[in-house]
């Protein structure tokens, strides 16, 4: 899936994340295409987020984006969604356009 515009998902309440995804600089190295930042309230829960957006990034076929999402201690189905949605979004997807539902599960 191609980025295309900025976009977010989800809000800064507690048990909730925000998650905006946004296109990478087209002149980074392999390296840098996909990058996350992970903001959490609770520090120990950071690399458990940072798994579980790569995972939801992998599944829709995000190879190039900046992510960073900003965790209030959210469930990791509530990261996932906020992560599929703003990629939803920032691919220029709409409520009327085909969704992969294959990709959702």
């Amino acid at each position: 899936m191609e980025i295309i515009k900025s976009a977010t998902a989800g809000t800064l309440e507690s048990c909730d994340a925000s998650v905006t995804v946004e296109a990478a600089d087209p002149g980074a190295s392999a390296g840098e295409r996909l990058v996350i930042v992970v903001e959490s309230a609770d520090k120990r829960f950071a690399g458990r987020v940072r798994e579980t957006a790569a995972a939801a990034l992998a599944q829709l076929g995000v190879e190039s984006a900046r992510v960073t999402i900003r965790d209030r201690s959210a469930l990791d189905c509530t990261v996932r969604a906020r992560v599929l949605t703003a990629c939803l979004r920032a691919a220029g997807r709409d409520a009327s356009a085909n969704l992969p539902w294959e990709y959702i599960k």
